[in-house]
């Protein structure tokens, strides 16, 4: 199972589930995929959508996911890092008005850069990841939490 998690933002982030439709369409994901799209609306028989779940589902679901693609929100990173999945990152971007910045281009960078997961920074990439993640091995996420604050502090303080 394919878990993709939007977050909870205010904000829709329809570009990823339409190209998640595409790669289902394409045959690109053959699994069955499953949607924590929080204010995000779509439909579609393609995927199991919910708008927003408990924490004890969503623990469930990270736990039955085989592969999670999420936003770039840390919180939904560092989750499925923490329960050892492989993770695509895209981010939201103020441009598309998924966000009121584009931190997440920075935080998905970060996170891609130790080589914890496959980050991109254009969802038009999406097919190549899901090709790249079938022999992806992650480093182990190891939390630095500090080091994580002050990067993200130092970045909103520059805004």
């Amino acid at each position: 199972m394919i878990l993709v998690l939007l977050g909870t933002q205010h904000n829709e982030f329809k570009r990823l589930l339409e190209k998640i439709e595409e790669a289902i369409d394409n045959g690109f994901i053959t699994e069955r995929v499953v949607v924590q799209a929080g204010y995000t609306k779509y439909k579609t028989e393609k995927m199991k959508v919910f708008d927003m779940i408990s924490k004890e589902v969503l623990d469930n679901l990270i736990d039955e996911a085989n592969i999670v693609i999420t936003h770039g929100g840390t919180g939904s990173i560092i989750m499925a890092l923490k329960k050892h999945k492989k993770v695509i990152a895209v981010p939201r971007l103020h441009e598309f008005n998924e966000h009121v910045n584009d931190h997440q281009r920075q935080i998905v960078n970060i996170f891609n850069e130790k080589k914890y997961l496959i980050g991109l920074q254009n969802v038009e990439d999406l097919p190549e990841a899901l090709k790249q993640i079938k022999t992806f091995e992650p480093e182990e996420y190891k939390g630095n939490n500090k080091k994580i604050i002050k990067i993200i502090e130092d970045f909103i303080d520059n805004i």
